[in-house]
This record gives structure tokens, sequence and C-alpha cells, in this order.
């Protein structure tokens, strides 16, 4: 596995190693003993994943960007296994010098990229693709009391999301009337 770190401390983007031939692939798609080391090496804290979770979005379907409070804060390992999708992570912890900076990569079924999104951040995604799958591994579990949601398009985050390659963006009532980040405490 290639581990890249990002311009935000915590974030990683990782690329399985693939193993193909002409009948196909195979690659590791996850292995506790790989990411602890590879977090104590960059040293970082090093996660229990308690729930694995499943989306499917057509493309345009923007979900975000969504977060869970402390104590019920969700670090994510996600990944595309059909279709394609740009997917984003904003640091929201407040004493972090990058507050508010994003960072976004294109997940999909055939670059096989996971991002490592610890707790800290809020998270969305747009589809890309028709049918695109999302899986994600969680840190906590889902609490509806703890969900929050900043804006998608704050312009105070200037997130460069790839719009030209939807026709419409499809966002849920919720996401519609989520917070500005000057608004996020």
């Amino acid at each position: 596995m290639k581990v890249e770190t990002t311009k935000i401390e915590g974030l990683l983007i990782l690329h399985p190693n693939v193993f193909g031939d002409d009948r196909g692939w195979f690659m590791e798609s996850f292995n506790q003993q790989r990411f602890e080391q590879v977090l104590t090496e960059l040293n970082l804290p090093i996660p229990t994943f308690v729930q694995d979770n499943h989306s499917l979005s057509q493309k345009g379907v923007l979900r975000g960007l969504h977060f869970q409070k402390v104590p019920y804060a969700q670090g994510k390992l996600v990944r595309v296994v059909q279709g394609k999708a740009w997917d984003v992570a904003v640091d929201i912890r407040p004493d972090s010098k990058t507050y508010g900076q994003s960072v976004g990569v294109e997940l999909s079924a055939e670059n096989k990229i996971m991002f490592w999104i610890p707790e800290g951040f809020a998270h969305g995604f747009i589809a890309l693709d028709d049918n695109t799958q999302f899986l994600y591994k969680t840190t906590n579990y889902y609490n509806r009391d703890s969900e929050g949601s900043i804006l998608w398009n704050d312009p105070t985050l200037a997130i460069d999301w790839p719009l030209a390659e939807v026709d419409d963006v499809l966002v849920s009532d919720k996401d519609f009337k989520a917070k500005l980040f000057s608004e996020f405490d």
C-alpha cells in the first residue's frame, strides 16, 4: 500500500496494491495490522472501527458536509466500489492550524483509492457516475442527536467541487438547510 499525506495533518490517501492479470484483479481492501503500522510511522492515533456503511447515489447527488459532535465524533475510512465520486474532508478542529481548510480526492472503482478521515472533520461527496456505491468504516456509532452539517457550497470554504462533471446537483432538504461555516461551533 502506498500512503500519500495531504496538506492537512491526519488526512491520508491510501493506494492499495492491486494484483491483476487477464482473469481479473485482487487487492487487500483493509488490513488492520498494516493500517496501524502506517499510522504509527506517521505518529497518528490508531482508531478502532465499529461500523461499516454502504450507500448508493446517482450522478449529481451531493451528500454532506456531515460530522458528528463529541463524544460521538467519527473517523472514516472511505472508498468507492462502483462508479466515481469526488470526496471532501474539511478540518473543523478549532485549535488546528488548518481549521476551515479542505482536501478533495477522486475515489472510484477504477482507481481503488481509499481516504482516511480522522475525527474532527466534516465530510461530503458528490457522485460523478450513476449507481456510485460508497463504503465507509467508522470509528464510532451513528448518533442522530450528535449529527451536524455545514453547507456544502459555503463561499468561505471555497471547496472546488467538480460541478462541470454533473448536469444537476441533487441535495437533500437537510443538507440544503445546513449551517454556514461561520455559524459552526
